[in-house]
């Protein structure tokens, strides 16, 4: 029903920056938030940002706060993660998701996800 594809991910060097893109396809989207989740080596799938697709709210986590801009471009169906200030702790697999409420930051509460891309963070 709803397919996304990433791109983005690579390796930088601490205090560098990266822009992740997610290209959402399928049907309506309107009412679906978005966001992006990571899970480092050895942890849980966690929170990192998320935005109401049509509404324009952001939300993020704490660790990001400051750092990481999530923004979205609906004419493309695109949402995108700026990251900057990149620290070896963001090392992770981000991913992008999408599901019907806004603010959650539950991987539950998500019905589509996509693959995966790697983030590398070197010191």
């Amino acid at each position: 029903q709803v397919q996304l594809v990433e791109s983005g991910g690579g390796l930088v060097q601490a205090g560098g920056s990266l822009r992740l893109s997610c290209a959402a396809s399928g049907r309506t989207f309107s009412n679906y938030a978005m966001g992006w989740f990571r899970q480092a080596p050895g942890k849980e799938r966690e929170f990192v940002a998320g935005i109401s697709w049509g509404g324009g709210r952001t939300s993020y986590a704490d660790s990001v706060k400051g750092r990481f801009t999530i923004s979205r471009d609906n004419a493309k169906n695109t949402v995108y993660l700026q990251m900057n200030s990149l620290k070896p702790e963001d090392t992770a697999v981000y991913y992008c998701t999408a599901g019907p409420f806004y603010g959650s930051t539950s991987r539950a509460s998500y019905d589509y996800w996509g693959q995966g891309t790697q983030v590398t963070v070197s010191s």
